[in-house]
Parts: structure tokens; C-alpha cells; sequence
């Protein structure tokens, strides 16, 4: 019987574990087994943990999911304005741990999945959903409509998810730091023409 406290511990394992399969084997060949290996721990605690290889996953695509959205949110409480809030963002997007060659592996490989995954598609819709919504709360004191910051968050998120990609598959090391410039550029330009306008007015 595992010893109490244990089952986090040995859960986060399985996630890494999942993780560097996913890189190291691709999503079609990972089995609990090598999974379990690779963790030191059985298989049969493995399924005891996580019930099945889907499962555990779909519990991998979660723990990226909140690394993500921790990355994001220690930015944004050091932001102290809306357009500081964006910055935040996007730079908790790029953030240099989502860059790593097994997450990047990852990723791919859980959009690969929710092509045909519903769970997989509800996940990234979520994190989509997230990721406008804070873009919009902050682009809303820096827009004149919501639905004109609806737009504009929009175009960022699509920014932000095409560069990813993008340089995630670059050859040699990502370079997080020029996508950020990119986005961070045109989001400059989105907001120069308001910033005139309200100085004229």
C-alpha cells in the first residue's frame, strides 16, 4: 500500500515521466508501461494513479496547462498597468520553461489530439477562452469598445499561438525572446493610432 503523502509525489513523476515519453517516443507509441519505467514505478500503480494511459494524458495537458497560466499570473501581479497587464502576457506565453524540447514535444503532440480528442479540444478551448479574456480585460481601458478589445485580443492570441508554434520548430535553440517583440510590435502599432486620437481630443 502506498505510504500517505506519497501519491503526489509519484503523480507528478508519472506527468514528467509522460512528458519526456511523449518527446523521447511521440503520443502514437507511449504506453503506461514505458511511462511507469520511467518514473520507477509500477504499472499497476500507474493505472492505481490515473486509471488508464488517456487519462493520464489528459492529466499531463492539465499540469502544462497551469505551469502556463502560473508563468502568466506571476506577471501580472507585478503589473501595474492595462498595457503592463498585456506585456505580461505575452511574456507568460514565451516564458523560457514552455520552450523546453519535452514540453515543446508536448504540445504539439496534445493539439495533434484534440484534433480528435474531445477532452484534449474542450482543454485548449479553455486555455483559449483564458487567453482573450484576459487580454480583453486589459485591452478595455486601451480600446474604445469591448468589442473593439475583443478584436484586437483576438489577433494577439492568434499572434501568440502562430509564433509558438512557429518558433518552437525552428531549428537550433527558440528564441522566445524575438516572438515577444513581435507581438509586443504589433501591439504597439494597434494602439499608436487611440493613443493619438485621445491626445488630440
Amino acid at each position: 500500500m502506498p505510504r500517505i503523502g506519497m501519491e503526489p509525489v509519484r503523480r507528478k513523476a508519472l506527468i514528467d515521466a509522460a512528458i519526456d515519453a511523449i518527446h523521447q517516443d511521440g503520443m502514437a507509441h507511449v504506453t503506461m508501461g514505458t511511462i511507469a519505467r520511467r518514473a520507477g514505478v509500477s504499472a499497476g500503480l500507474a493505472h492505481h494513479y490515473f486509471g488508464g494511459k488517456e487519462k493520464l494524458l489528459l492529466a499531463t495537458m492539465r499540469h502544462l496547462l497551469s505551469e502556463l497560466g502560473t508563468e502568466i499570473e506571476q506577471r501580472l501581479k507585478q503589473a501595474e498597468t492595462p498595457r503592463a497587464r498585456i506585456s505580461a502576457i505575452i511574456e507568460g506565453n514565451f516564458a523560457p520553461c514552455q520552450f523546453r524540447p519535452a514540453v515543446v514535444s508536448a504540445w504539439l503532440a496534445f493539439y495533434a489530439a484534440a484534433e480528435t480528442e474531445p477532452e484534449a479540444r474542450r482543454l485548449l478551448r479553455v486555455y483559449r477562452r483564458r487567453l482573450e479574456s484576459n487580454l480583453v480585460h486589459a485591452l478595455q481601458d486601451l480600446t474604445e469598445s469591448r468589442a473593439e478589445a475583443g478584436e484586437l485580443a483576438e489577433t494577439i492570441a492568434a499572434l501568440i499561438d502562430g509564433l509558438w508554434i512557429r518558433h518552437s520548430l525552428a531549428e537550433g535553440e527558440a528564441a522566445p525572446g524575438g516572438a515577444t517583440r513581435l507581438v509586443e510590435n504589433v501591439v504597439e502599432a494597434a494602439l499608436a493610432p487611440r493613443r493619438s486620437g485621445r491626445a488630440k481630443g
